[in-house]
């Protein structure tokens, strides 16, 4: 896919929230609640996909605040941005197939949050000890990847992981303060998502790690799969070769 179909789609996608790219991205963002609910949740205040908040909680406990560590966020930022890193990769390599770098991407993502679900449901799970921080990597790896892919898709205000923007896109822009509006439906759809997979995940983390480990996964897997049909819908289907008319034979 070229840079100008790239955008192009992006442009169709950030126009309704109905778009299967868009509800991809959505899904995504509903997962990263899931994630970041278990991960802050179950393995000790640390994130696996908002390295913002990855920042400032390393600094509270670089400070000494209490019940904050510094090993896990470290873990946590370094995965990421390894993750990161093969995400760019892919892209360099097949950016102009975009189903399929989006798909390699998500089932990249599958199988590293099934991983970490299957070793939660397998091992004793510490908080901010090895048996933690091995999920911990194993998830912000996994969202490292996703990340760099995303912002290659560059739908605006669906990066699957971070709200800033989006929340500030969503008052700035609003009629309320004499701007058009634009983009509302889809950033409060953003935010509706991230809250109410935040708000699942937590519920879940209360009877086990690996519970909303799986959601995250299958949904991601469900979503790889049916993007992926929808794309191959899209590509044109090869007219059936035609046969010329054979001469009658001669009686």
């Amino acid at each position: 896919m070229s840079a100008t179909a790239n955008r192009e789609l992006a442009a169709q996608a950030a126009a309704s929230v109905r778009h299967p790219l868009t509800l991809t991205l959505l899904t995504l963002t509903f997962t990263t609640g899931l994630i970041d609910a278990t991960s802050y949740l179950g393995l000790g205040h640390v994130f696996t996909a908002n390295m913002t908040g990855n920042v400032v909680l390393l600094g509270f406990g670089i400070a000494g605040t209490p019940g904050l560590p510094v090993i896990s966020p470290i873990v946590s930022m370094v995965s990421f941005l390894v993750g990161a890193g093969l995400g760019g990769f892919l892209g360099t390599k097949i950016e102009r197939l975009h189903p399929v770098h989006l798909g390699v991407a998500l089932i990249i993502e599958v199988l590293l949050v099934a991983a970490a679900g299957a070793v939660a449901a397998i091992l004793p799970i510490h908080a901010n000890r090895l048996s933690g921080d091995v999920i911990v990597a194993l998830l912000a790896f996994a969202m490292g990847v996703r990340n760099a892919t995303v912002r290659r898709v560059a739908v605006p205000d669906l990066t699957t992981t971070v709200l800033t923007l989006t929340m500030t896109g969503l008052a700035a822009d609003a009629r309320l303060v004499g701007n058009s509006g634009t983009g509302t439906l889809r950033r409060v759809a953003a935010i509706s998502a991230m809250l109410i997979g935040a708000v699942a995940g937590a519920l879940l983390v209360k009877s086990s790690l690996t519970l909303p480990l799986a959601a995250a996964a299958a949904l991601a897997l469900v979503t790889a799969v049916g993007y992926g049909r929808w794309q191959r819908g899209l590509q044109p289907r090869p007219e059936p070769a035609r046969r010329d008319p054979q001469p009658p034979q001669p009686g």
